[in-house]
């Protein structure tokens, strides 16, 4: 077996093969080594997945412990690997060749070619698994280690344990030996809070009772309206939901996003049932008729396309490409033919948007065969190209995704925990900056923010930075400071510091001050750019001057990151607060790291200085008792200081009055007491 691992560092690997299989400790697992996994067990390392139990190579993982997502995601093996099964002779004479990239911290992108049996065959992220996910609903499978040890994006994204020390414990330490714990800080002014977007919404797999507000759509599907049935029709299609049956026989859905969850049920309930999914078929239940459609292309959502297409080929031949975005960039690929349906659902989307509903617009496109056969056959080269593939393919993307027909929108209301929205309120009238370091795409996270009022219409602006590279970054960043302050920039004690092209050469980072409200909106691969060395004191002075600083799709890593970054340029205490294992390295990062329990298991919960089971509780945990337990905390330290002076000068006062003999000012029982 060879693997070849990285342009940048290229090695191989001989191996002797043993056709039987052993167990090893993870410490023994070397990069080339094909591991097999069995249901429930942990992934030992990064592997490319080559068979599994499942049809077509599919199987099922949980990245709870990655990305805080609990729901179940897909991966499946190329076509020609999967058929080696479970034979370990086969699989032990594996030959195959991959050249991938570099060891990164990136969890969301991989990218690689497989050269076997003369051909060549690109890998992405849904061929591989990571270690830390756990295999899900799939028997077994068979993967080739491509990252071992401190090389998989696990470790990459791992944090160093700390030893915190708080602001009292380190003044103490200049007056007298003396321990003490973490919940001193707690009571002083926290001008810079930390935390996660939690998982707010309500339980999307709780029971909930549907209910028709229209009948004029009840009866537009019973009578057969072509329209409204292609609009269930793509709901049902159009989405990246598996399903699952439980033991009572329940069509339970496994969902990426409550919206898509929400999408899918409402089909569900009108009756186009999304029934099963293979890498090659989609089934679905058309009112009561079994329908399978051929999947012949995925076109996956991202912030920068902020759309989702699928191409399928229905049971008469036909084949149909639906699409689904935000209506911003639908709108713009529609045919012309649109023009009096588009006056119309503008009209309602912007009616949904201000009753604070998140909302998609809805169009498809028929296709012909030759159109689509020329437009896959260069889909399949740019796969497999080794540079630019990510270009190539977002233009082929482009091409495709044009005169669509366009079919309506969606609104999706979105519930939060109780007490929430309070809770973000106090903590800002207490002067405490939040900060929101989620996981979660840019969408969702925007929508979090505006149901917690941290986002609101009423803002001044709200920058989004968006850049692919670090030149990118930086020049948003800069025009954002310039919309903030005009050409100078000015701080809180009114000196004018630099000119808007002068370089930044303070070793930290002081207050400003900002006449409105504005909003940091940042995504994690500009963030990384960000968070180089020549940019990070831009990027925390626009942060600090923004009322609100939502960061989207960001590693774990990342988190700990922005709050070293807080922690080294600005005199604040910092409080990170999260419910998975993504938040473990930025709770032990903060001064103040808090777990909250709940489905994404406990490694918070053991990672935190404070634990419990809601957030609606760090109000009262931050404004009652850690303001009383400081101000207990200072009385006792004077009442400490007091009581040894006095004890210790009584003593050398006295030794003037007996000679500085060994007579003792006081009895012994003075001493026990």
């Amino acid at each position: 077996m060879m693997l070849h691992c990285s342009s940048l560092f290229l090695k191989k690997i001989n191996f002797v093969f043993v056709l039987r299989l052993q167990n090893e400790k993870w410490m023994n697992v070397k990069v080339g080594d094909i591991i097999k996994l069995e249901n429930n067990q942990f992934v030992a390392a990064d592997l490319l997945l080559l068979s599994s139990s499942e049809p077509h190579g599919l199987c099922y993982i949980e990245t709870a412990e990655l990305d805080g997502e609990t729901n179940l995601k897909v991966r499946h093996a190329l076509s020609v690997t999967s058929e080696l099964g479970a034979d370990i002779s086969r699989l032990a004479k594996f030959d195959g060749i991959v050249v991938c990239e570099a060891p990164n911290n990136k969890l969301d992108k991989f990218t690689g070619v497989l050269s076997w049996k003369d051909s060549k065959h690109s890998l992405n992220n849904e061929k591989i698994i990571l270690r830390g996910c756990v295999l899900r609903n799939t028997s077994w499978c068979f993967g080739m280690v491509i990252f071992a040890g401190p090389d998989t994006k696990l470790m990459q994204n791992s944090g160093k344990t700390k030893f915190k020390r708080t602001s009292i414990d380190r003044l103490m330490n200049t007056l007298v030996l003396w321990v003490s714990e973490v919940h001193d800080d707690m009571g002083q002014k926290t001008d810079m809070t930390k935390k996660k977007a939690v998982d707010f919404s309500v339980n999307p797999q709780a029971d909930r009772t549907f209910q028709f507000f229209d009948h004029h759509l009840l009866e537009s599907i019973n009578l057969g309206d072509p329209k409204v049935h292609e609009f269930l029709r793509l709901l049902a299609l159009c989405h990246t939901v598996m399903s699952e049956e439980n033991s009572a026989g329940q069509l339970i859905y496994q969902v990426q996003s409550p919206d898509e969850g929400a999408l899918v049920t409402a089909a569900k309930n009108l009756g186009f049932i999304f029934k099963s999914r293979t890498p090659e078929t989609i089934t679905i239940e058309e009112l009561g008729t079994l329908v399978t459609y051929q999947l012949l292309a995925f076109l996956d959502f991202n912030n920068f396309r902020k759309r989702m297409s699928v191409i399928v080929r229905n049971p008469e031949g036909q084949i149909k490409l639906y699409s689904k975005g935000a209506d911003t960039i639908l709108f713009e690929k529609l045919h012309p033919s649109n023009k009096d349906l588009l006056t119309l659902t503008s009209d309602h989307l912007s009616e949904f948007a201000g009753e604070g509903l998140r909302t998609l617009a809805i169009a498809y496109r028929d296709l012909d065969d030759k159109c689509f056969k020329d437009w896959h056959k260069m889909l399949e080269d740019a796969n497999s190209a080794t540079d630019e593939r990510d270009e190539r393919i977002a233009g082929l993307y482009e091409e495709i995704e044009r005169d669509l027909m366009l079919l309506g929108a969606t609104a999706v209301e979105d519930k939060l925990q109780e007490g929430v929205i309070e809770t973000v309120t106090s903590l800002s009238l207490a002067n405490i900056k939040i900060w929101v370091l989620t996981g979660d795409k840019q969408e969702t996270a925007i929508n979090i923010g505006y149901a917690c009022n941290m986002l609101t219409d009423d803002m001044n602006e709200v920058f989004i930075i968006a850049g692919s590279t670090a030149a990118e970054v930086r020049e948003e960043l800069r025009k954002a400071k310039e919309n903030l302050f005009g050409q100078n920039r000015s701080f809180s004690n009114g000196h004018v510091v630099f000119e808007k092209k002068q370089p930044l050469e303070l070793d930290s980072v002081v207050e400003e001050t900002v006449t409105g409200d504005y909003a940091l909106i940042i995504n994690g691969h500009s963030l990384a750019h960000a968070l180089e060395s020549d940019n990070e004191k831009d990027l925390l002075e626009l942060a600090c001057m923004c009322k609100t600083v939502v960061c989207c799709r960001v590693t774990p890593l990342q988190k700990a990151q922005v709050v070293e970054l807080v922690k080294k340029h600005r005199n604040a205490v910092t409080l990170a607060i999260g419910d998975g294992a993504n938040d473990v390295s930025m709770i032990k990062s903060a001064h103040i790291g808090i777990g909250i329990s709940g489905q994404e298991g406990l490694q918070a919960v053991l990672a935190s200085d404070y634990s419990f089971a809601q957030f609606r509780y760090l109000q009262r945990l931050l404004l009652v008792h850690g303001r009383w337990s400081y101000f207990r905390m200072c009385k006792f330290l004077c009442y400490f200081f007091y009581k040894n002076f006095a004890f210790t000068l009584v003593h050398f006062w006295f030794g003037f009055f007996c000679g500085f003999s060994a007579q003792v000012s006081k009895k012994a029982i003075f001493f026990l007491l």
